[in-house]
């Protein structure tokens, strides 16, 4: 009989096979894929954000309603136990102005490699292209050589949420666990983009960064860059208030944030008589794309003081979340209530999950990635029978 399993090879299932092999545990990794962490790796294209450097009590509030259930498994493995675990694995990191952590070579793939092969000089087994398709008579996986059963004294499921099922993560298990009687909430897509329905002159517009707006939305102001696209509106700064729009809030861009009303008003004031009102919003600090998206939206455009409360406050109308396959993480998933402070199933004896496996949603700046890697860790020490499971 199989000793320990962990389905999925994702930062969260090789966190818990790591805690399970260091407790002495046989452990075997199986992953559906051709190879591990293929989100992991698509998250370092543009830089491998490990985590925030910031208070503990701080960075447990971005979890909002699920803060108080991984509060212990933060305070076990937050910000600063992710960085000496990078820096265990010869990736020195860095932390830049904004509190964000990087490894000095900001790839995932290095940091993978190392992984990875600790885990083989622990003895764990990876076994890439095993498919989980059931749970009858045991766990199923569809392999290169046939339908194999597993029956495995413990078991730690980090198959991710329902976002990007090309890398991976394409919720497939639900049905089975839905079956045995687990509580699941609906997935539903987080950091995401928004659908717009453009005018054809915004069209030499897509693929523009807008810079240093401040993005407001059910009382949160938050200063981020988005980009336009063909699609809509993505980006850290629409993520960061992606939660707020999911639920029906408004969306008011400040594309002068720095300035007062009255200062913006000061600068339009200063334009030729007869000149267009586009080179007075330039004149006035918008670059050309924020000067786009007020004529966009906000014609037929006022003049004066009107014009300036417009720049300051304006409203952008957005057509509904991107798809959730599009959607850089997701809510949803096994609720709290489905399982011991140890993340095992009430209904799997023997069976535990984490990652974005689980109910909950932070946004993007680090505290993806280390609470993927906090409930793996916690997961797999409850499973090797190291952190109370009750």
């Amino acid at each position: 009989m199989t000793d320990a399993l962990v389905i999925g090879a994702g930062p969260a299932g090789l966190m818990a096979a790591e805690e399970l092999a260091q407790a002495g545990r046989r452990v075997v990794i199986c992953e559906a894929k051709a190879s591990a962490g293929r989100k992991f790796l698509m998250a370092g294209k543009s830089g491998l954000n490990l985590t925030k450097d910031e208070p503990l009590a701080d960075f447990g509030a971005r979890y909002d309603a699920a803060q108080g259930w991984l509060a212990p498994m933060l305070a076990a493995f937050g910000p600063e136990a992710v960085q000496g675990w990078a820096q265990g694995l010869g990736q020195a990191v860095f932390t830049g102005s904004s509190g964000r952590v990087f490894p000095v070579a900001m790839k995932a793939s290095p940091l993978l490699r190392a992984w990875l092969a600790r885990l083989g000089a622990a003895g764990v087994e990876l076994r890439t292209r095993w498919r989980w398709v059931g749970l009858e008579g045991g766990f199923q996986f569809d392999t290169p050589g046939g339908r194999v059963v597993l029956r495995p004294a413990v078991t730690v499921l980090a198959l991710g949420g329902a976002s990007w099922a090309r890398l991976g993560s394409d919720a497939a298990w639900v049905p089975w666990l839905a079956g045995a009687g687990v509580e699941l909430a609906p997935f539903r897509p987080a950091n995401m983009g928004f659908s717009v329905e453009w005018s054809a002159h915004m069209a030499r517009h897509f693929g523009q960064p807008v810079k240093g707006a401040a993005l407001c939305a059910a009382g949160r102001r938050e200063r981020g860059e988005f980009v336009v696209s063909a699609r809509g509106l993505e980006g850290g700064g629409i993520y960061a208030v992606s939660k707020d729009l999911r639920e029906g809030a408004a969306l008011v861009l400040d594309l002068l944030p720095d300035l007062a009303v009255a200062a913006v008003a000061v600068r339009l004031g200063r334009g030729r008589a007869g000149e267009s009102t586009a080179n007075r919003l330039r004149k006035a600090g918008l670059a050309p794309v924020a000067v786009a998206l007020v004529q966009e939206w906000g014609r037929p455009l006022p003049e004066g003081a009107a014009l300036a409360a417009l720049i300051k406050a304006l409203p952008v109308p957005l057509a509904g979340p991107r798809p959730l396959d599009e959607a850089i993480s997701v809510a949803g998933g096994i609720s709290r209530a489905a399982c011991t402070g140890g993340l095992e199933l009430h209904k799997l004896p023997g069976v535990f999950a984490c990652g974005e496996m689980l109910d909950w949603e932070a946004p993007t700046g680090g505290y993806l990635l280390t609470g993927c890697l906090a409930t793996g860790r916690w997961a797999g020490r409850a499973a090797a029978g190291l952190n109370p499971a009750g």
